[in-house]
């Protein structure tokens, strides 16, 4: 049996020296990684200028509390903005949002007054809106804001869109008050060039969300808001904010149902006044087209259009482009005025059957002489309005066609029925033989310049100078003779006397003709008697 060798092999041992390399390595290796993973993000910001900011020197703050730091500066290579880098702390990566917002805090001066005072001293800072989206990856891409949200992201409430026509005084910052009380504001204000149409979002902060439903409407706000009619005068301001700085408010008018509650987004009509957001839209109508041959100065789209002082509609346009399409030979013709009424207006309800029945309608009255004509609305702006009423002795009429509506005849009213009726006048009185009256009453005159200097002949004659003397002398002979038949004359006295004897006589006269009526025999008898007889006895 053999025996066994045993195998010696030399074990390698590691230098001392690799110890220090080796541990370098991996404290090396272990700061990379604590430091990537500690390391906050770095974002790109665009701005449309650098005004207030510095590299190294501006921060980036999220409600007051630094969160980071602007790194660089630069100029973009089509030089029309500037893009500025920055590195955020760790903490402050779940700030970053899809839809995070960025701007720079600087002093500024606006209609809601004055903000960022503090950076006149520190120098401006860029603000950091935490947004609701999606969380993002550690370097990202944002566009820059030029002017400070008016509502902070997370702001509890509903935010809501609204359209108008025209801007009037609403503008971003503005209030949006409820009865008088600031319950909210405008965000954003632009125009869509697509639709034509003033584009705002407003946000109505909570508890004050909930008042605002799908039969809310909204109107301007700004100003006074003057009703000048019939019933009266009414005169509406919602608040001194909105008197000085504009803004919007809100309600259900009288008459119209409050709706169901809104989402975020919900979009509305942006009126002109109060006057106009209370006044029910109706989706039927009934579209004639009235002709004039008078000016229609002062009547525009929105005109009243009224039935006996009943508003049943309201003036669309001038149809001038159709006119011209039509009528192009230079002849005069009336003026097409394209007007709708409304059959919910005269409560026929809000359909196309009530629509029908207005044009039958229509149709009849004008048989009995329904026609249509301009009046003044207002003296003091001129504005003009259309009115319907029936006119018994107008010319008999019949409907037409016009571009494809049917025409409604009218008459000449308001100030030209006034103004053709002067012309009548004077028409009469051009067709006056005025020449001939001017002639004879210029020969009158004539004979009575003649006559008066006849007249003033005789005046001047001696016969007519020596009047008054002979007239004062009669008037001396008359005063003598009335003289002498003054109290205690002669004459005064023997007429006295005279009348006196001859009162007697009638006395006499008068106890003699009643004696004769009792006694007709007294001018023959006597009047004397005896006393009666007496029988004597016999004796």
């Amino acid at each position: 049996m053999s025996e066994a060798k045993a195998v010696v092999e030399k074990k390698r041992r590691i230098n001392a020296v690799w110890f220090l390399p080796i541990l370098a390595a991996v404290l090396g290796g272990y700061m990379v990684v604590y430091t990537f993973l500690t390391e906050g993000p770095t974002i790109t910001i665009t701005f449309r200028t650098a005004e207030g900011l510095a590299a190294g020197k501006t921060a980036v703050k999220a409600l007051n509390v630094d969160v980071g730091i602007v790194e660089t500066v630069e100029l973009a290579d089509d030089l029309t903005h500037v893009i500025v880098t920055a590195k955020l702390d760790a903490a402050a990566a779940p700030l970053l949002r899809e839809d995070s917002r960025f701007w720079v805090v600087r002093a500024r001066v606006g209609a809601g007054g004055v903000t960022g005072l503090g950076t006149i001293l520190s120098g401006g800072y860029i603000e950091l809106a935490p947004g609701e989206g999606e969380p993002v990856g550690r370097r990202h891409r944002y566009m820059g804001l030029e002017t400070p949200p008016v509502t902070t992201a997370g702001t509890p409430g509903v935010q809501i869109a609204l359209s108008s026509e025209q801007a009037g005084s609403v503008s971003a910052g503005d209030p949006v008050v409820y009865n008088g009380y600031t319950v909210g504001r405008i965000d954003t204000a632009k125009l869509d060039a697509n639709t034509k149409q003033v584009q705002y979002t407003a946000f109505i902060d909570a508890p004050y969300d909930v008042m605002v439903s799908t039969g809310t409407r909204f109107w301007n706000a700004s100003g006074i808001d003057l009703d000048a009619s019939a019933q009266g005068i009414e005169l509406r301001m919602a608040s001194i904010t909105t008197l000085i700085v504009g803004g919007v408010e809100f309600g259900v008018p009288d008459g119209v149902e409050s709706g169901t509650a809104i989402q975020n987004g919900h979009a509305f009509k942006l009126y002109r006044s109060y006057k106009e957001a209370r006044e029910e839209p109706y989706q039927y109508s009934a579209e004639f087209v009235l002709r004039f041959d008078q000016s229609i100065r002062g009547l525009g789209p929105g005109a009243v259009v009224e039935f006996r002082g009943v508003p049943i509609g309201q003036v669309e346009r001038i149809m001038l482009a159709e006119l011209a399409q039509i009528r192009n030979d230079g002849k005069a013709d009336p003026i097409p005025v394209l007007i709708s009424i409304q059959p919910g207006r005269l409560l026929l309800g809000d359909d196309q059957a009530a629509v029908d029945r207005i044009d039958a309608g229509i149709a009849m009255s004008i048989r009995h002489g329904l026609r249509a004509t301009l009046k003044t609305g207002s003296l003091l702006t001129g504005a003009l309005l259309v009115s319907f009423d029936y006119y018994p002795e107008a010319p008999d009429a019949e409907l037409g066609q016009f571009a494809g509506y049917t025409t409604v005849p009218t008459v000449t009213g308001g100030f030209s029925q006034i103004e053709e009726r002067v012309v009548q006048i004077l028409d009469k009185v051009n067709n006056l033989e005025l020449e001939a009256t001017i002639a004879s009453a210029n020969g009158t005159l004539g004979e009575l310049e003649k006559t008066l200097v006849a007249t003033r002949k005789v005046v001047q004659s001696d016969g007519v100078q020596t009047l008054p003397a002979d007239l004062a002398a009669t008037l001396v002979e008359v005063r003598t003779v009335l003289e002498s038949f003054s109290h205690g004359s002669p004459l005064y006295e023997r007429l006295n006397r005279t009348v006196t004897e001859l009162n007697a006589t009638l006395q006499s006269l008068k106890g003699l003709a009643q004696r004769l009526e009792t006694q007709p025999n007294s001018l023959i008898f006597s009047s004397e008697s005896g006393p009666d007889p007496r029988p004597e006895a016999r004796r």
